[in-house]
């Protein structure tokens, strides 16, 4: 697996290639920032990890840039902390915030994680009431539609247990690792958004909810 690490401190940088390449990953790093977000696209990798304060940009803009072009997982791994910067960071289209000083055990399970669910192996596609979720390419099949990361996370946890009612804090810690992340306002934003794309293909009230449960498909 391949990392590409975009972080102007250049110590930083250095201690985070080293952590990594002692975990068995490839690991590219990012050295100039004249043109980011078209030297990122231009790189092949698994995961990306991104600063968000950069010289000239910001890893918000960079994130929703890059997305809009190819959907790796992306973690923000920066010194920015407040949970305006973590529901920005989820906006943008990044699948996990971690903050400076990190734990690097923390931050090598979040990594693994958001691997894995980048690469599933146990299906191709998953079917609920005729509408296909494509696990390759993250595309609903009914009238197609890209999702975002997250949006993706969501769905393929609600098809994988279509049926079954999934409480708010079983979602928040599928989706970040955490069970005690129970912010209920960034999971909201995630799901309005996941409706309205669905909403948009034909697919209003798919993603069901039983009040003071949870979700349902």
């Amino acid at each position: 697996m391949k990392i590409f690490i975009v972080e102007d401190d250049f110590k930083i940088r250095e201690e985070l290639k080293i952590l990594l390449e002692s975990e068995g990953y490839q690991v590219e790093v990012l050295s100039s920032f004249q043109d980011v977000v078209q030297d990122i696209i231009k790189q092949e990798y698994d995961l990306l990890l991104l600063d968000i304060n950069l010289p000239n940009e910001n890893g918000f803009m960079i994130c929703k840039e890059i997305k809009k072009h190819k959907q790796p997982p992306i973690i923000f791994v920066t010194s920015r902390n407040t949970e305006e910067d973590e529901l920005n960071s989820i906006l943008s289209g990044g699948d996990d915030f971690v903050t400076k000083t990190y734990n690097k055990y923390i931050l090598l399970e979040k990594i693994r994680r958001a691997l894995r669910l980048n690469n599933p192996t146990r299906y191709k596609e998953l079917v609920v009431h005729d509408v296909v979720l494509d696990l390759h390419f993250s595309v609903v099949k009914y009238h197609e539609v890209e999702l975002t990361r997250n949006e993706f996370r969501i769905l393929y946890y609600l098809f994988l247990n279509a049926g079954q009612v999934l409480s708010k804090e079983k979602l928040i810690e599928y989706l970040w690792n955490d069970a005690y992340y129970l912010d209920e306002t960034i999971l909201l934003v995630n799901i309005n958004r996941l409706r309205k794309k669905l909403e948009d293909i034909g697919l209003k009230d798919f993603v069901k909810t039983k009040r003071g449960v949870g979700y349902f498909v």
